[in-house]
């Protein structure tokens, strides 16, 4: 049999997995609450693996071989600094986020930050911040469609609809608990797929020569492919940019698709042995972008970046073979596309409708009819939500998978740097603080990633180096999220040591001795 006939042989089988667990998902959902969080559900091993199958996503699978594939050995920073950022973030946050979201009853970071800073306001504008997780999910769609196409010869448009025709069935039947179960099944396949291409990596499995003759076939096509440092390329041309890659990704742990997987570990203490396991997953995960490397060696110039993995495999592998890795690619994709499904819901269900509608118009409903409608809405959300993404991910099939996820996230994580990272771990901030860190933040990512200073305002000197400086770190997001997430510490810090302090009674359920 081909590789085509295999492919669809393993997808059948894994769609059948995966709209099996949506069912079992939807048994452990009796009320909105359930469908939002799945909290204190499931233990630290099956959750570490959930975690870290929702962070990596698609872009890791994807976008980030690509990235290896044009930039070489430079990619090997990211390989490392990704996953330490993402779970140092995750250990600033961790206690304080996942006792008080416990202790106030949050179902999204959005009303976590709202309870947290005691402002309606604050929510709504984190709320709206977060809806540029669309871009995040069309990211992961597009992944879908490059698998779709790749593995069973199927046009875009069809392998667009399948991918979000199976994430839409099971993810509205179960929510959280269909996220959780699904990932965590995918985040093992995923781990098993990164050890396997690290060990092809450090063996230069299928090159002449070995490890040694991958590093000399590099050299020889550009000495910049084997250097700390690639001059080429705008996401490692400098020592900023090595260390933006740390920066841009402190924030990513709590995202509202990720964060709000800590509400669902079953007990505090557990918390270490989750955090030991998700980091180690996380890392071996972050070795996928080795796999580009060897695709540029391998496979040779010309290749589309996004194709890079999943062409290495076809290459080097029987068709069997080749078609159970694609389903692990495609288990990358769906992982992270279902917990941005159930973040990007229940801000519209949770966030805008019962905390900010219905105080206002339908206070008459009481608890258990506001449930069930939030419950309907987190339902009908999921179907709206696909619909726009895959519109969006149509009209960005051309473009590298990661930058299509950094487009929507580098602005969330630029403005959450003050008012979520910094709140979780320094009580002093305050409202005002966080308002002002929050916007500052998204202000400077969006001026600086869209290039809007330009360097001929101003004359010869200084501030013209500063703008062409500027204009030349544009195209690169991660550098663009990690000046707006030192902008939004800055102005949260300066901003509330100048303003009210929020109540001590509220401070003391915050953050308990």
């Amino acid at each position: 049999m081909d590789l085509t006939v295999w492919s669809w042989i393993f997808l059948a089988v894994y769609i059948a997995m995966m709209l099996a667990f949506g069912l079992l998902g939807q048994r452990k959902v009796s009320n909105a609450d359930d469908f939002a969080t799945a909290r204190n559900a499931y233990g630290p091993v099956f959750l570490a693996f959930a975690f870290a199958a929702t962070t990596a996503s698609g872009a890791t699978f994807v976008g980030f071989p690509g990235i290896g594939y044009n930039a070489g050995m430079a990619v090997i920073w990211s390989v490392f600094l990704y996953p330490i950022g993402v779970y140092l973030g995750v250990l600033l946050c961790l206690r304080l986020v996942s006792s008080s979201g416990h202790e106030f009853g949050s179902r999204s970071i959005p009303e976590y930050l709202g309870i947290r800073y005691q402002s309606d306001l604050i929510r709504i504008l984190v709320s709206l911040f977060s809806l540029s997780l669309f871009f995040y999910l069309a990211g992961q769609l597009v992944s879908g469609i490059v698998m779709f196409e790749i593995m069973l010869g199927l046009p875009p448009s069809v392998a667009l609809g399948v991918t979000a025709l199976v994430l839409m069935a099971y993810v509205v039947l179960g929510g959280a608990h269909a996220d959780i179960l699904t990932d965590g099944v995918q985040g093992f396949i995923m781990v098993l797929v990164g050890l396997l291409v690290m060990v092809l990596f450090l063996l230069g499995y299928g090159i002449e020569g070995g490890f040694t003759g991958m590093l000399d076939q590099l050299r020889a096509k550009d000495e910049n492919l084997v250097s700390w440092l690639n001059k080429n390329d705008v996401l490692y041309h400098s020592w900023w940019s090595v260390l933006a890659v740390l920066l841009a990704h402190i924030p990513l742990g709590m995202l509202p698709h990720i964060g709000n997987k800590l509400w669902a570990l079953k007990a505090p203490e557990q918390r270490k042995t989750f955090i030991r396991l998700a980091f180690t997953f996380g890392l071996i995960l972050g070795m996928l972008g080795l796999g580009g490397i060897m695709a540029r060696v391998i496979l040779g110039e010309g290749v589309n970046g996004n194709q890079a993995l999943a062409l290495l495999f076809i290459e080097l592998f029987p068709s069997w073979l080749a078609a159970l890795l694609g389903v692990g690619i495609l288990a990358a994709v769906m992982s992270t596309a279902d917990g941005l499904v159930v973040s990007s819901s229940q801000i519209i269900a949770n966030d805008l409708y019962r905390l900010t509608f219905v105080p206002r118009f339908r206070a008459h409903l009481s608890e258990a009819e506001l449930e069930a409608r939030v419950l309907k809405i987190s339902r009908i959300s999921t179907v709206v939500v696909m619909v726009l993404c895959t519109a969006l991910a149509w009209s960005m099939l051309d473009m590298n998978v990661t930058i299509i996820v950094w487009v929507g996230t580098g602005c969330m994580m630029a403005a959450f740097a003050g008012p979520l990272i910094l709140g979780a771990v320094w009580k002093g901030v305050t409202k005002s603080g966080a308002f002002a860190g929050l916007l500052a933040g998204g202000l400077v990512f969006i001026i600086t990633f869209n290039a809007m200073i330009k360097p001929e305002w101003f004359e010869p000197g200084t501030l013209q180096n500063m703008a062409i400086w500027l204009r030349i770190e544009a195209p690169n997001p991660w550098s663009c999220a990690a000046m707006g997430e030192v902008v939004s510490v800055l102005v949260t810090v300066v901003v509330s040591k100048l303003t009210q302090p929020l109540p001590q009674a509220h401070l003391r359920r915050l953050f308990p001795a």
